[in-house]
């Protein structure tokens, strides 16, 4: 199995967008290996629900995403050893990442297996700057969650090439 992990800074708008367009498109793939999927947030609390203007947008898009995505949660060094492959939404939360990777109370985090990166860079790998990061729509309205998911749908649309070549 492949573990995807979406990762935001809430795990509220943007990672549990990703997961719920990323389990969409895996449940209608034709591919023989299933993909284990889930979100975190660099500084998420413990059991919120996705914004209520990303389940809009989903639903707009026939994706139910309650139905498809858990409760918020932080994310934890062991997701890293879990997961194939984690997706960081912007520069922010891949410093943020790289930080956890590096400190630890307890002596140094072992780095895992995964292979951690920018969500964005699956489309364009020499994206850089804001054009390598997926705007964070909060506050924003819902033409802001449209253009993220937008983003995000295009970028779940790569990163499911890349997973059934790899399991094709």
């Amino acid at each position: 199995m492949s573990g995807v992990l979406f990762v935001c800074h809430a795990n509220l708008c943007r990672s549990p967008l990703a997961e719920g367009i990323f389990a969409d498109m895996a449940a209608r793939a034709s591919v023989a290996v299933p993909f284990v999927h889930d979100s975190a947030g660099c500084w998420a609390d413990y059991g919120l629900a996705p914004h209520p203007n990303s389940v809009e947008v989903a639903a707009r898009h026939g994706i139910d995403l309650l139905a498809l995505v858990g409760k918020s949660r932080p994310i934890a060094p062991e997701d890293l050893q879990k997961f194939d492959h984690v997706l960081v939404m912007d520069r922010s939360n891949l410093a943020d990442l790289d930080r956890l990777r590096r400190i630890s109370a307890f002596g140094p985090v072992a780095g895992g297996h995964a292979r951690v990166r920018l969500f964005r860079h699956l489309v364009d790998p020499r994206a850089e700057g804001l054009a390598a990061d997926v705007p964070d729509p909060v506050g924003r309205g819902l033409d802001a969650y449209e253009r993220t998911f937008a983003i995000l749908e295009q970028a779940c649309a790569a990163l499911m090439r890349e997973l059934e070549r790899r399991t094709g």
